[in-house]
């Protein structure tokens, strides 16, 4: 029996034998989806985050299993056209948050949902979410592109 799931708006059948496979490895060596990067393997740094059915996920903490009918979202396909930037990619660029970059794409997925969630977080709903590990420390700038985005967002809805 095969697990049937949908990344990035495609339909994917996983063959019985990758079950145990981690979804984060899934992404990037079944699919090519190079963006969702590994960092610890354990769910602690974010590394790894991408959408599972709208709430942000550690990709590495998951087996393909525990997927049956999700609908997996990547960095590669967080905005809404080839040509567009979602505004919380837009707002990390103006904002210039990455140093090495490593960890940033999981830290844009992990604040894309929580936007998605909560459209004007607080200092504290940041701090709550916003777990993700950032070894270069850009975390006055990432803070800072979550408010940027926050009033993108609000600009987008009118």
């Amino acid at each position: 029996m095969s697990i049937q799931l949908t990344i990035n708006q495609q339909p994917v059948k996983v063959d019985d034998s990758d079950k145990d496979m981690p979804l984060l490895w899934f992404i990037r060596e079944q699919q090519g989806l190079k963006g969702t990067k590994f960092g610890c393997g354990i769910g602690q740094c974010g590394a790894c985050t991408v959408h599972y059915n709208g709430q942000a996920l550690r990709s590495c903490s998951v087996t393909m299993e525990q997927l049956q009918g999700a609908d997996i979202v990547t960095i590669e396909a967080l905005a809404p056209g080839e040509e567009e930037l979602h505004p919380v990619q837009e707002a990390w660029k103006e904002i210039d948050v990455p140093q090495c970059g490593y960890c940033q794409a999981g830290q844009i997925m992990a604040a894309a949902a929580m936007l998605k969630a909560t459209p004007k977080p607080t200092e504290e709903q940041i701090d709550q979410v916003m777990t993700n590990i950032c070894r270069c420390g850009t975390y006055v700038r990432i803070r800072k592109a979550i408010h940027l985005a926050v009033d993108k967002l609000a600009k987008a809805a009118g």
